[in-house]
C-alpha cells in the first residue's frame, strides 16, 4: 500500500454555513462539497449531520462536521491548547505577513510571527476555537539535510529521556539574539 495523499482532515463546527463562509473569506478556500444524513453511514447510528469540504490547495480537503443533535464541543482539558492545529502553507514570509495584516483588520487576534528557523508562522483561531497556523518555510537545502541526519538519534534519545534532545540546537543558537523561537 502507498497514501498517495490526505483524503480530508475533518473537525467539528458550531455552523457549517459560517464556517465555510470563513474559511473562504479569509483562507480563500473554495467550498466542493456538502453531503448530509439522517445517519452516521459507519455506525448506522441515527444521528443527522451536515459534512462540508473545502479546498486546502494541493489535492488536500479540509472538512467539518456541524452536529445539531450532540453535546456542546469541547476540547481535551489535558492538552494545552497550542499544541492541537491544523497547519497551511503559504507561498513566501510577504504573503505570510500580508495575510497577518488582514487577518488583523478583520478583528482576528493573530500570534506571531513566530521564526521556527525552518519556517515562520502565524497561529489564530476559527470560529470553531480550531488554532490555524499559516507557515512560510525559509529552511535552506542545509538545514534539511541537517535535521535528516539527525532525526532517528534525537527520537531514540526522545524515548529513553523524554527531555529535549540537542542534536539540533543550531536552530535556537539566534534565540540568544532575539530570533528563533519554538512552537
Amino acid at each position: 500500500m502507498t497514501i498517495q495523499r490526505i483524503h480530508h482532515v475533518a473537525y467539528r463546527c458550531h455552523d457549517a454555513r459560517a464556517t465555510v463562509e470563513w474559511y473562504q473569506r479569509h483562507l480563500g478556500m473554495d467550498f466542493v462539497l456538502a453531503i448530509a444524513e439522517d445517519q452516521v453511514p459507519s455506525t448506522h447510528a441515527p444521528d443527522p449531520y451536515m459534512h462540508v469540504f473545502l479546498d486546502a490547495g494541493g489535492g488536500n480537503v479540509l472538512a467539518f462536521f456541524e452536529l445539531p443533535n450532540a453535546p456542546a464541543m469541547g476540547r481535551d482539558a489535558n492538552t494545552p491548547e497550542w499544541v492541537q492545529h491544523i497547519a497551511f502553507q503559504v507561498g513566501s514570509v510577504d504573503e505570510l505577513l500580508a495575510t497577518q495584516l488582514r487577518l488583523q483588520k478583520a478583528g482576528i487576534e493573530v500570534v506571531g510571527p513566530t521564526d521556527h528557523t525552518l519556517f515562520q508562522s502565524i497561529y489564530f483561531f476559527d470560529p470553531n476555537g480550531h488554532r490555524v497556523e499559516l507557515a512560510a518555510d525559509t529552511a535552506t537545502p542545509e538545514m534539511q539535510q541537517r535535521l535528516d541526519a539527525v532525526k532517528w538519534a534525537m527520537l531514540e534519545e526522545w524515548s529513553r529521556t523524554k527531555r529535549a534532545p540537542k542534536h539540533a540546537a543550531w536552530m535556537h543558537e539566534k534565540e540568544l539574539g532575539g530570533g528563533a523561537a519554538t512552537a
